[in-house]
C-alpha cells in the first residue's frame, strides 16, 4: 500500500519556494491549515501568489504570513476582517484579485477535474468582466474564467488516513474539498491520521489519488472569527 504520511510539517512544506503560486483550504478562521501556516511563517519563503478564500485575521491564518510580508498577491473573495490586508492594499504593497465566491470554488474544482476553462454569468458588466471572453448562453452572457494553476494546495481535514483519504467536518469542507487535488502538490494537515482500512469508505470525502502528503498536526486553536452570543434577559 502507496503511503502519503509524512513526519512532520516541515517535511509536508518541502520543495515550497518564493514566487510560488498556493491554495490553502478554510471558510473564514474554519478549517484552515494551521500547522502548516505556522510552519511557512518560520521560513524565508516570500513573494507568494495565495488563493484562498479569505485573508485571516491580522494575527491569525494568513494573516500572520501577511504580517511578514510573505505574500505579494491575494486571490480571494471576502477579505474585509484583515487591517493588516486593508493597509497593504491600499498602500500598493500589496495585489488583490477580488474574485466572486463561486466563482473562486469553481475555478477550484474545475482545476481538481482537469477542466481548463468554464462560463460563468457571475461577474458579467463588472470590473470582473475586464479583459475576459463573453458569450451568450440562453439568452444570457456569461464570461470565461480559467481554472487556478497552483505549484501547491494545502487543505485541513477533520481525519485521513496514511493513503491520503479524507473526512472533512462541518463548515470545513467548504474550500478545503474543492482544493485537494487542485494544484500539482496537495498537503493534507489533518487532526487525526488513522492507518489504511479504518475509515468507512461511504464516509471519505477525498480519495487519497488527489493527496501527495499528509501529516498528523500538533494542536489546533480553531479561533472563531465573529462569536455572536444572545444577550441575557
Amino acid at each position: 500500500m502507496i503511503t502519503k504520511k509524512v513526519n512532520n510539517v516541515q517535511e509536508a512544506i518541502t520543495g515550497i519556494e518564493s514566487g510560488m503560486t498556493i491554495m490553502f483550504g478554510g471558510f473564514g478562521l474554519c478549517g484552515i491549515p494551521e500547522n502548516t501556516i505556522a510552519a511557512l511563517v518560520k521560513t524565508q519563503i516570500s513573494d507568494l501568489t495565495c488563493i484562498s478564500n479569505n485573508a485571516g485575521v491580522d494575527d491569525f491564518g494568513l494573516g500572520l504570513l501577511l504580517q511578514k510580508k510573505q505574500i505579494k498577491k491575494m486571490i480571494s473573495s471576502y477579505v474585509g476582517e484583515n487591517a493588516e490586508f486593508e493597509r497593504q492594499m491600499l498602500s500598493g504593497e500589496l495585489e488583490v484579485e477580488l474574485t466572486p465566491q463561486g466563482t473562486l470554488a469553481e475555478k477550484c474544482r474545475a482545476a481538481q477535474a482537469g477542466i481548463p476553462a468554464f462560463f460563468t454569468p457571475a461577474g458579467y458588466g463588472t470590473e470582473v468582466a475586464e479583459g475576459k471572453e463573453v458569450r451568450e448562453f440562453n439568452g444570457k452572457m456569461h464570461i470565461m474564467e480559467e481554472a487556478f494553476k497552483a505549484d501547491f494546495a494545502i487543505v485541513k481535514a477533520w481525519k485521513g488516513d496514511e493513503a491520503g483519504n479524507l473526512i472533512f467536518k462541518g463548515t470545513a469542507r467548504n474550500f478545503n474539498a474543492c482544493m485537494a487535488g487542485a494544484a500539482k502538490i496537495t498537503i493534507a494537515e489533518v487532526e487525526e491520521l488513522v492507518p489504511v482500512g479504518t475509515l468507512d469508505p461511504n464516509q471519505i470525502h477525498i480519495p487519497g489519488i488527489m493527496v501527495q502528503r499528509i501529516f498528523q498536526g500538533e494542536k489546533f486553536e480553531k479561533r472563531i472569527e465573529q462569536q455572536t452570543v444572545r444577550q441575557k434577559n
